[in-house]
């Protein structure tokens, strides 16, 4: 019997693409023999993912076997996240498979090795995280201005839909002879 394969892929902008990324997976998939599914995330964000959301739901009721990535930060965006999600596939006896770190978390030592990745994946973000802030500083004291010039538009075109409307979440709108009244 072929084991029943989740195959996670995403990217953060509309303006990448998954082709690589499903390229190593599918040919992964196809040397070990799995019966495999793609799922393709587009524009995540770390509040957005629909189609991860949607996969832990079928990993949860048993629909797949395993689930595998190309690179662990593929799947999550902080060391948490991860912790926590390989964590409850790994008591669901879901296997993780992440190609890159050559990662199997049915050992001591694969526990081991991906304890230890992680906190360097979230070491080396951390790293990204203070250069930049140091980068923005540096800048700032220079007299440079950041962000958008003045009157510049952002140009590209967003989702919009599949998020929260958070100003509608916060207010409720009424309307009150004739006027709109905000509360």
């Amino acid at each position: 019997m072929r084991k029943k394969v989740a195959l996670y892929c995403r990217v953060s902008t509309g303006r990448q693409t998954n082709e690589n990324q499903k390229l190593i997976l599918r040919k992964h998939a196809e040397r070990m023999e799995w019966d495999y599914t793609f799922f393709e995330e587009q524009e995540s964000s770390r509040k957005t993912r629909p189609i991860k959301y949607d996969l832990i739901q079928k990993l949860r009721k048993g629909d797949f076997e395993a689930v595998c990535v190309l690179k662990m930060d593929r799947w999550a965006r902080s060391l948490t996240e991860l912790t926590l999600e390989v964590k409850e596939l790994f008591e669901k006896k879901i296997g993780f498979i992440s190609i890159r770190e050559n990662i199997d978390l049915s050992t001591a030592s694969g526990k081991l090795q991906f304890n230890i990745i992680a906190s360097f994946a979230d070491f080396e973000r951390e790293l990204i995280r203070e250069r930049t802030l140091d980068g923005l500083s540096r800048a700032k004291a220079q007299g440079k201005q950041l962000g958008r010039p003045p009157g510049s538009k952002d140009t590209y075109k967003r989702k919009r839909s599949g998020y929260w409307m958070r100003h509608a979440a916060k207010k409720t709108v009424e309307k009150y002879q004739g006027r709109i009244v905000e509360k």
